[in-house]
């Protein structure tokens, strides 16, 4: 069986965050959920579970719930057993995400009020039984109103041949500065370039697929929806004191869609405009150029033939906003 405990909890840290005992161990959770261990333990795994020894004695009413919960989505059939381990490591890579933010901004604002390491155990119990009831309404909630929106947008999609227009930015020479300022400087540019990026992102009506601390990839129904956001990114992060310059890539065209992310030869276009571009720039692919034509909203600037690697030559275009010298 499966578990997050790696390690001996002599505080009492582990239940503070759990909200109850542990009180069974893999094959009594097991048995009472009415499977062999080899089968529960596919469904931990694909949560992304630690390994813990036969014999420890780390889980709880919720692990039992939990597992009874999954295997009778399966039971039912709702979903096979494969999309319902599919559904798992979904959940489990985005909490387990999610979990490692909130468990660094805990430190951080343990650090801030001066708590000594000895003390960190009893401040983090007192931390959970503060904020995990708050945590656990938000969690629900953001989670819902997420899936209320997805499960809106693509009811009626064939989800086999998605078109979407794609968008790829990073920041210029990101790797160089890193290795110029402390590690507090570089954690807050990227945290000031992820905030303001997705917050761009999706204030104009895309959505953002991954950061990935110097870059973000995003998405958008419309190639206008798309331009828009890559040039108010440009131009928001230009005025970042100490930011770096960011070039951006832009495709359009069908894309594979699977939990969560996307994948196919127009998400690998963009990313490869993206390193063919320069400082402060757009590059489009002539698929999304087609698009844009005419629409006020842009200048279209075509640019030389290059060699994009993986996918042979073509004439992109630079985007700039209709106006601009």
């Amino acid at each position: 069986m499966f578990s997050h405990v790696t390690r001996v909890d002599g505080d009492g840290l582990i239940e503070a965050f759990l909200r109850e005992p542990r009180r069974y161990t893999s094959h009594q959770v097991a048995e009472m959920a009415g499977v062999p261990v080899y089968r529960a333990r596919r469904f931990w795994r694909a949560l992304g579970f630690a390994n813990v020894a036969d014999d420890a004695v780390e889980f709880t009413e919720s692990d039992v719930e939990a597992l009874k919960t999954l295997l009778g989505m399966v039971s039912s059939g709702i979903y096979d057993e494969e999309h319902v381990l599919l559904m798992a490591r979904s959940l489990g890579a985005a909490t387990a995400r999610l979990a490692e933010s909130q468990a660094e901004l805990g430190v951080e604002a343990l650090d801030q009020a001066g708590v000594p390491l000895a003390e960190r155990p009893r401040a983090w119990r007192r931390r959970a039984e503060r904020v995990l009831p708050d945590l656990a309404r938000l969690l629900v909630y953001a989670w819902q109103r997420q899936l209320a929106a997805a499960a809106g947008r693509i009811a009626e999609q064939d989800m086999s041949s998605v078109r979407l227009a794609v968008g790829f930015a990073d920041l210029v020479a990101f790797t160089r500065l890193s290795r110029q300022i402390t590690s507090g400087e570089l954690a807050r540019l990227i945290d000031r370039f992820e905030g303001r990026s997705a917050d761009i992102v999706t204030s104009t009506g895309g959505r953002v697929i991954k950061t990935l601390g110097d870059s973000v990839l995003f998405v958008a129904d419309k190639s206008h929806v798309a331009a828009e956001i890559a040039l108010r990114l440009v131009e928001t992060h230009a005025r970042g004191k100490d930011m770096p310059e960011l070039r951006v890539g832009l495709a359009t065209g069908p894309v594979i869609w699977r939990m969560g992310d996307v994948f196919g030869t127009t998400v690998n276009l963009a990313s490869r405009l993206t390193a063919l571009s320069l400082p402060g720039t757009i590059l489009a692919d002539p698929a999304m150029a087609e698009e844009l034509e005419g629409d006020r909203a842009f200048w279209l600037r075509p640019v030389n033939r290059l060699s994009v690697r993986g996918l042979g030559e073509l004439a992109p275009f630079t985007v700039v906003r209709a106006g601009a010298t």
